[in-house]
């Protein structure tokens, strides 16, 4: 049986942990040369040992500029082209209106708003025709969680993007489509949330318990593929049901 990605190039920002990591992997299962960024090398280092199949790590902050100019350079000068990419690096910070300061305001839409702009735009001379764009978007870009009016705002804009974006590439044929997790089993997460908050989230859940990185994966992959040849500008909810009853 062959493999949906056979052949292809793919791009995971903030690949070293968490969703990313398992969308690597997910990746590289069904064929794809996976590109894979991180801020920390050592955890590069340790995610490049746990995907099974081509990986190539490339140290990257998704805010700098100059970083996502290099690492196209790099992804253009080795593979020659890109077929899928996964934008999955971003941040989260819990933060009361009143305490929300411009500095933190600033780093949460550098990374989760403006690198993914400029990340897509720096990548257009080599995405392929018939590419798949998928940006990591968020529940909270539609619901309103107390405490994350910033981190809620970024991943609004990044829906909004992806329904412009949509729009401007048809007719290069790139499909751009959104993941929105709903709270997930991550390394992440563990650090944020507490048993208190862990259990009350699973209480607000329909189905009745935390994603896993692995499932968000499967999404993510599906959309990169042909299996969803017929399928952009839209917002998949992998949530448990949280966003939508």
């Amino acid at each position: 049986m062959s493999k949906k990605l056979q052949g292809k190039v793919a791009l995971v920002t903030g690949g070293s942990t968490g969703i990313g990591l398992a969308a690597a992997q997910s990746l590289a299962a069904e064929g794809a040369h996976v590109y894979i960024t991180g801020r920390r090398q050592q955890e590069l280092d340790a995610a490049s040992k746990e995907i099974d199949g081509h990986v190539t790590t490339v140290h990257s902050d998704g805010a700098d500029l100059a970083d996502l100019a290099a690492l196209m350079t790099a992804i253009k000068a080795q593979a020659g082209k890109l077929d899928v990419f996964v934008a999955n690096a971003g941040m989260y910070e819990m933060q009361n209106l009143e305490d929300v300061s411009p500095a933190s305001f600033d780093q949460a839409f550098n990374l989760n708003v403006r690198g993914v702009l400029f990340g897509v735009q720096m990548a257009l001379p080599i995405l392929q025709d018939g590419a798949s764009i998928v940006l990591l978007g968020s529940i909270g870009g539609s619901k309103g969680f107390a405490g994350f009016s910033v981190y809620n705002a970024t991943k609004a804009a990044v829906r909004s993007f992806a329904r412009s974006w949509a729009a401007e590439l048809k007719d290069r044929r790139i499909r751009v489509n959104v993941i929105s997790p709903g709270p997930v089993a991550t390394p992440g997460f563990d650090v944020f949330a507490n048993d208190d908050v862990k259990t009350a989230l699973v209480g607000m859940i329909p189905l009745g318990r935390l994603g896993s990185p692995a499932e968000i994966a499967k999404a993510i992959t599906f959309l990169a593929t042909d299996d969803s040849s017929f399928i952009t500008g839209i917002e998949l909810f992998v949530d448990g049901g949280l966003a939508q009853l």
